[in-house]
């Protein structure tokens, strides 16, 4: 017999030991939090829009300045939303924009790229840019990859090639990813965040300004062979620009400072280092990298009741026609309502030291 909705539980929380710790013998108060990490994943993000809201509704009034939001690609736009003057507009505009995107037959890179560069300006509008940079509390930092070598081109067929080296090798070790893609940050001037000193890569660091937010957010999701990159960003290092998921697919670095802990929606209970990692059932984050994460995912349970059984994803343009795509999308944004909800009630009711498990 399944469960009642009034007992069934749709999310997993999970702490690193640290994170875990704290909460069992302080409880949570999200004055605590001093990072919010967002990770790659394109549609997938669909699955956290109705808890983006809660976030926005809960959290943000009662953080304490600074707070470093950390993102790649899809991450990177969600927190776009969030620090903005209204982030619930924010987030309905983004929301319905990528509900409601649509392309000819057979789009070509040039199209996908223009219609994801109109999204981001109908997401922030006017005033987002100036919003975002203003943000009393929330300081934005993304990160990105400067591609070098043979992938620093956007000639489809040599980029393939490259791309497929690439992967090759890191089967191996992800070490060689830095022999072709640097790390940039794009970071906020005015609180250099927990993880400005990252190593393991080469790396650059770069203000965000109103003269380059754009393209850095633009770049932080622009997937390689899908979109094409973002050429010579203001401020930065000549190149080719793009996801900063190749390097960091779910943020596989520390996420908070030592006094503070970070708050991590995901769509899984797991996290992967990089884009080429996704299918390497081997390759897995360091879990002292989340020492001080709280992460919060939808359990395999609720994904299975979603349409077609899955998270929404980038093969849905492939798989399923538009009008089949946008139904399945639109069904699984109402859906995780439920999500939304149990966060909310477990927020409000102080309920997360029962419900968290510590990440093994």
């Amino acid at each position: 017999m399944s469960p009642s909705n009034s007992s069934r539980r749709s999310l997993i929380f999970s702490a690193g030991a640290a994170a875990y710790q704290e909460i069992q013998e302080r409880g949570f108060s999200a004055q605590r939090i001093g990072t919010l990490a967002g990770a790659s994943g394109g549609a997938k993000w669909l699955v956290l829009s109705q808890m983006d809201r809660i976030v926005a509704k809960h959290i943000l009034p009662q953080l304490q300045a600074p707070v470093h939001t950390i993102g790649t690609s899809i991450g990177a736009w969600r927190f776009a939303c969030l620090a903005q003057r209204d982030p619930a507009a924010a987030i309905d505009r983004f929301e319905e924009a990528y509900l409601s995107q649509s392309y000819s037959e057979k789009p070509d890179r040039a199209e996908i790229t223009a219609r994801t560069a109109e999204i981001l300006d109908h997401v922030l509008g006017d005033d987002g840019v100036d919003e975002i940079l203003a943000n009393a509390v929330l300081r934005t930092h993304v990160m990105t990859v400067r591609s070098r070598g043979i992938v620093a081109t956007d000639h489809p067929l040599a980029l393939g090639v490259g791309l497929a080296a690439v992967a090759s090798m890191n089967m191996a070790s992800r070490k060689v990813l830095g022999a072709f893609f640097d790390r940039v940050l794009f970071h906020d001037p005015r609180d250099l965040p927990p993880f400005y000193s990252l190593s393991g890569f080469p790396i650059h660091r770069v203000a965000v300004s109103a003269a380059n937010l754009k393209d850095v957010i633009l770049a932080s999701g622009s997937i390689p062979l899908v979109l094409a990159a973002v050429k010579d960003i203001e401020g930065a290092p000549p190149g080719l620009y793009r996801d900063g998921g190749v390097i960091d697919y779910h943020l596989d670095f520390p996420h908070s400072a030592p006094n503070k802990l970070a708050l991590y929606l995901h769509f899984y209970n797991y996290l992967k280092p990089g884009w080429f990692d996704k299918h390497l059932s081997w390759r897995k984050a360091g879990i002292e990298n989340m020492d001080r994460t709280i992460l919060i995912s939808p359990a395999p349970e609720f994904v299975a009741r979603l349409p077609h059984g899955k998270i929404p994803d980038r093969s849905d343009f492939t798989t399923l026609s538009p009008q089949d795509r946008e139904r399945a999308w639109r069904g699984a944004v109402a859906m995780c309502q439920e999500l939304a909800d149990e966060l909310e009630d477990v927020l409000s009711n102080d309920r997360l030291a029962e419900r968290v498990q510590k990440i093994v």
